[in-house]
Parts: C-alpha cells; structure tokens; sequence
C-alpha cells in the first residue's frame, strides 16, 4: 500500500464518517466494549420541549458526563443542579463509583466544584489561556 496523505481544514463529512466506522468495527471486537450504557436525563418545559439535559454513558464502575446543558433563559433555576442530581443517582445505581467529565475555563467548573467534583487533569495551550479541566467525584453507593 502506498497512500497519499492530504491536509484538510474543512474535512469532508464522509471521509469523518469512514473514521468513525472504522473506529467503531475495530471498537467492537473489544467483548467489554458491550457493557457500555447510554445515560441521559431530560428537563421538559410546559410544552414538553427540552430546556436541559445530562448525557453519558457508563461502563463498569465509572460514568462520564459527555454534556450538561440548560437553556438560556432556564439558567440559575436549578434546573442544572436537579439534572446533575438525577444523572448521578442513576450514575450510583448501576454501580458507579466514579463521574468524570471535562470542562473549560468559561464553562461550569465553579458549578461542578460545588457539586464535589475536583480537578485531576489541567490541559493549557488554549488561545487567550483558557485551560481544559477534567474533574472526577466519587459517588457514595446506592
């Protein structure tokens, strides 16, 4: 095989989406790779739109949250505090003694650091020096 290689700063969805099937056939033929578990919590208004939600996924004893998002004029309601309240419950009763996550420096670390989460990752080398936080909590069990 002799390939040629490209740069693209604006890839073709196509070429992204023969990446991510790749990835994922050579995913599965991990067996533990099954036991991966999709975890969402949803916040519905009155017309039943979505105004938040909690998105992960668990595997083993550890749950990550991929996204936590309200909307605008939903914020500082509580709304975010409940839905990481019921992700978390969910997260302990399937067995989870660990959520992690990832957040920026003008996102919600302050919010997470207030729910338990500390930092255990800081990746610097953003522009105007944003840092990129992962933060772990130990979940009590359910």
């Amino acid at each position: 095989m002799s390939p040629t290689f490209e740069y693209s700063q604006n890839p073709d969805p196509s070429d992204l989406a023969v990446v991510d099937a790749g990835i994922d056939q050579f995913n599965l033929g991990e067996p533990e790779l099954h036991s991966v578990r999709s975890i969402a919590v949803f916040a519905r208004g009155a017309t039943d739109e979505v105004v938040g939600g909690a998105v992960g996924r668990t595997w083993g004893q550890c749950c990550e949250l991929q996204q936590l998002w309200t909307l605008e004029e939903a914020r500082r309601q509580g709304i975010g505090t409940e839905l990481m309240n019921r992700f978390e419950i969910e997260a302990a009763r399937r067995a989870c003694s660990l959520v992690y996550l990832d957040t920026f420096t003008f996102q919600a670390r302050p919010f997470y650091e207030s729910r338990g989460y500390r930092v255990v990752l800081e990746t610097q080398g953003f522009t105007n020096g944003i840092v990129k936080y992962t933060m772990h909590k130990n979940l009590a069990p359910a």
